[in-house]
């Protein structure tokens, strides 16, 4: 298929640059892939569409406060690091700017210096190997430097750090949000669960490629990014008992649904404890063999993740979906609206 299959025409007026006051006072579009229907809602009536005995599957990773504002030592030129992965103890990959002028042995200081950070190694997509070094515990230090990485469509400043979190965000090591767990409020998910519905989480660390765009023209040729994740043996248990006794398991997101479906490949359809590194590319003609419904939030144009969902419920259909919500101003992206799939 063509990337341009994907394609559609979204104003930027659109685009969400803030969260809302309310996180569950998003709209919902419920689609019914099989009926070919979508009916306009909000996010808290999501809770009408679980039934007792499925399972909310949910990712809890937490997103690193990962840019960092500094100075080099030596000149005190402005540099900025974007935190990208833990390679081994205080050595982290990062995207740096001015990237050319920070060559090996050079080292940046944040916050008066509570924070440095050494170059100890030059890649050749351009990013580097710093070696950090401080006082106290490494997380911490970065909570009350770093910056939250939003995505470069969102141009506003962000007041709450928390707001892009979600609300059961546990495990630290995403350079980005898992953006359709952000509408759920620890209230909601009570109500969700003393109706029967089973709370399942994962994790899975959302890396910056997800915002990479397909440059290619042919979807096949789409080299895809890489992101880790962790899925334990109780949550194995649950959603296996889930599908056997004929209830749905419903993924929140994309990336739970990537993790639920390699696992899946990975096992012909049973689910077991597993961890390790995900590049699964699910587009139209992919067959689920996991996930029976989900809610995300709406995509950009020509991504992975509105291929994603045009292998669950159809491109024509979803770019139709996609088309109704531009007309009725839904908010898109990272702070925006929500769809529910089934």
């Amino acid at each position: 298929m063509n990337t341009k299959d994907f394609d559609f025409d979204l104003p930027e007026k659109l685009i969400a640059q803030t969260p809302l006051e309310k996180r569950d006072a998003s709209r919902l579009l419920i689609i019914d892939k099989d009926a070919k229907t979508f009916v306009d809602s909000h996010f808290d009536h999501i809770i009408n569409e679980l039934n007792p005995g499925d399972a909310l599957v949910m990712n809890n990773t937490r997103v690193l406060p990962a840019r960092l504002y500094g100075q080099k030592e030596e000149t005190k030129g402005h540099v900025e690091l974007l935190l990208l992965q833990n390679k081994k103890g205080d050595f982290w990959e990062v995207l740096a700017k001015p990237s050319k002028r920070l060559k090996i042995g050079t080292t940046i200081s944040f916050g008066d210096g509570r924070l440095k950070a050494t170059v100890t190694k030059e890649l050749l997509h351009g990013g580097k190997i710093v070696e950090f070094s401080y006082k106290g515990i490494f997380l911490e230090v970065l909570e009350s430097l770093g910056e939250m990485p939003l995505p470069p469509y969102i141009h506003e400043k962000l007041k709450d750090k928390e707001r892009y979190q979600t609300v059961y965000a546990k495990e630290n090591g995403s350079a980005a949000a898992p953006t359709a767990g952000l509408h759920f409020t620890k209230e909601l998910l009570d109500k969700i669960e003393k109706k029967g519905v089973k709370l399942v989480y994962l994790t899975l660390h959302v890396g910056l490629g997800t915002f990479r765009p397909v440059v290619v023209d042919n979807i096949e040729e789409h080299d895809m990014h890489s992101e880790f994740y962790y899925f334990s043996k109780e949550a194995a248990q649950t959603l296996n008992e889930v599908k056997a006794s004929g209830h749905r398991v419903v993924a929140v997101g994309t990336t739970s649904i990537r993790t639920l479906e390699t696992i899946g490949n990975k096992f012909n359809g049973h689910l077991k404890a597993d961890s390790g590194w995900t590049n699964i590319f699910i587009k139209p003609g992919y067959k689920f063999k996991i996930v029976d419904a989900f809610s995300t939030n709406f995509h950009l144009p020509k991504s992975t993740l509105v291929m994603l969902v045009s292998a669950f419920a159809g491109r024509e259909f979803v770019i139709s979906a996609y088309k109704h919500a531009i007309e009725e101003h839904y908010r898109f992206f990272s702070f925006g609206d929500a769809m529910f799939i089934k």
